[in-house]
């Protein structure tokens, strides 16, 4: 190498490591500029996806208002025969469960006593009755008498006030044979109403004593379920109004109707009975729980789902889907009612066909993109086949 390529290459050894630095410097600089221009660029706003069963649309609907009842069935007509008359039970041959027709025989009391006592007291009566015969000839006698002047009209007097006694005490007497005819009939207990046997409470041979219940009978033709309702919520029942009823061991609903509304307060809970006609249909029995939903009014309105409404803000409002974002719609409540299960409540404010977002889908801040999501054809079937 020569003097002069000696002298040059120091030098073009620095010029070349000034140019790495100047470009290093250079990409760093680009890089931090880069940086800070990513910074002031504005992050896109999140989307929210919702799927279909978060969101309902606002359209009129009849809203059926109602109040929850609950009580137990029981027949319209029910009846205890009871013993009228002390003695021996005799041929009580019903059993539970036996139909029994209004004036059938259902068992007797031991009646030679009182058949006794009733010829007795027809024997006195007949005495009486001959001493009224004893008494109106003595009577005639006198009265002849009298005309004819041969005894004073004091005699006559007398009497006359002996056949009033005759006659008043074979009235007495009459009056002491009927009362026994009455307690030989009480003898002999029949079926007040048509019926079924519900109980069985005395056995044949057993002594019983007046007022002794014998056998309960129910007439299961017409039910009624006696349902309580607080103060308030009677003051919206009526005479009429329908019910739905889900009763024990019944598939199906039963239809039902207010037949009776008790005019007093029950002491101590207030509570107002209520008794409900129920329709008739095989195998309902008296003593079945039954809850149900009973009909107070109906309204044509535009609603929404009870959930949809949000209340944490002075004034209830709705989340409303409008142009792909969130707004918070003020609305004024209304009229409930029960549509296929599920609480609507009837809101101003709130245009009709407007989508909002149900109480599962949550809070949302007013302005959030939401996007509804597409369901694929697997999740599809999937809910097809949900029962």
């Amino acid at each position: 190498m020569s003097a002069a390529a000696r002298r040059w290459l120091p030098r073009l050894l620095v010029l070349l490591a000034v140019l790495a630095l100047v470009l290093l410097g250079w990409r760093g600089w680009q890089a931090r500029q880069a940086t800070r221009a990513a910074q002031q660029v504005p992050a896109g706003d999140p989307v929210i996806e919702l799927a279909a069963i978060d969101l309902a649309t606002a359209q009129t609907q009849l809203l059926r208002s109602g109040l929850p009842i609950t009580g137990v069935l029981k027949a319209e007509r029910s009846a205890i025969v009871k013993a009228r008359v002390p003695g021996e039970l005799r041929d009580l041959t019903v059993r539970e469960g036996d139909t029994v027709q209004a004036g059938q025989v259902i068992a007797r009391v031991e009646s030679t006593e009182y058949a006794d006592r009733v010829r007795q007291a027809q024997q006195q009566a007949d005495a009486a009755r001959a001493q009224v015969d004893i008494a109106q000839r003595q009577y005639d006698n006198n009265a002849a008498l009298v005309r004819q002047g041969f005894i004073s009209p004091t005699a006559l007097d007398n009497s006359l006030a002996s056949l009033n006694a005759a006659r008043a005490s074979h009235r007495a007497a009459q009056a002491g044979t009927e009362v026994l005819r009455k307690s030989l009939a009480d003898t002999v207990l029949r079926a007040p109403i048509n019926g079924q046997i519900a109980q069985r409470l005395a056995q044949p041979g057993e002594r019983v004593a007046p007022e002794a219940r014998i056998v309960e009978i129910v007439d299961l033709s017409r039910l009624e379920l006696e349902a309580a309702l607080s103060p308030a919520d009677s003051v919206a029942v009526r005479v009429g109004q329908s019910a739905s009823l889900s009763i024990e061991g019944v598939a199906e609903p039963v239809p039902a109707t207010v037949a009776r509304i008790n005019p007093s307060a029950q002491a101590g809970s207030r509570s107002v009975l209520v008794y409900l006609r129920v329709a008739a249909q095989p195998g309902l029995r008296q003593g079945l729980f039954a809850q149900g939903q009973l009909a107070t009014g109906q309204q044509q309105a535009l609603a929404v789902p009870l959930n949809a409404v949000r209340i944490d803000k002075p004034l209830p409002y709705v989340q409303r889907v409008a142009d792909g974002r969130i707004a918070h719609q003020s609305v004024q409540l209304g009229a409930r009612g029960e549509i296929a299960g599920e609480t609507w409540v009837a809101a101003q404010g709130v245009p009709e066909g407007a989508q909002v977002l149900r109480g599962t889908a949550g809070a949302l801040r007013e302005g959030t993109q939401v996007k509804l999501l597409t369901p694929t054809p697997a999740a599809s079937a999937a809910a097809g086949g949900r029962p």
